[in-house]
């Protein structure tokens, strides 16, 4: 596969998350650990009442969503329109949610269900914003979508060193996980 890569133009190779078992045998060939994560769950039993701070996101809100995105995320870690495609189709049920309710989205929340698993698959606060409790609303009612619709609990993976995100995901009843998961990579 990594010479058809090679072949195909590619200079670079990058894995999504995987868990320290799925990570060893690329180690193996020559993949390094481009970014650790921080692995949490939420078992979505006590929430605090809808915010009234979000609405659903609209397909004219993409730019909205990719500039706050941009803003919110190193480079390494940001989506373009693909990767937020691809986000979103990640999991059977998916649904994305915006803030402020009025004017242009500054900050969004995709979460996606399979089976009776939920994910936070995003959670994006242009910095401007911060502070301010869209990241919490956006997080407390994406929950909420996920328990209505089946979910018994909720993942989410943050950056090592995003201890704002980290605080977030805590406070809003996450427990962290003992192992976290790695992102790696390799050039062809």
């Amino acid at each position: 596969m990594l010479e058809r890569l090679q072949e195909a133009g590619y200079r670079e190779v990058v894995t999504n998350a995987l868990g320290p078992g799925a990570s060893l045998p690329l180690v193996d060939v020559g993949f390094a650990v481009r970014g650790h994560l921080h692995l949490l769950v939420h078992e979505l039993g006590s929430l605090p009442a809808q915010s009234g701070r979000t609405r659903r996101a609209a397909r004219g809100d993409r730019a909205s969503l990719l500039a706050a995105d941009a803003a919110a995320f190193e480079e390494f870690w940001r989506f373009d329109a693909v990767a937020l495609r691809e986000a979103a189709r990640a999991t059977p049920r998916a649904h994305t949610l915006a803030a402020p309710v009025e004017n242009d989205p500054v900050a969004y929340g995709l979460f996606g269900r399979a089976g009776v698993a939920g994910y936070v698959q995003r959670l994006a606060v242009a910095p401007a914003s911060q502070g301010k409790g869209f990241g919490y609303a956006l997080l407390t009612d994406g929950l909420r979508w996920l328990r209505a619709h089946g979910a018994g609990r909720a993942y989410v993976n943050t950056q090592d060193d995003n201890d704002r995100a980290l605080s977030l995901y805590l406070r809003s009843g996450f427990r962290q996980l003992p192992v976290g998961l790695n992102v790696l990579g390799r050039e062809l």
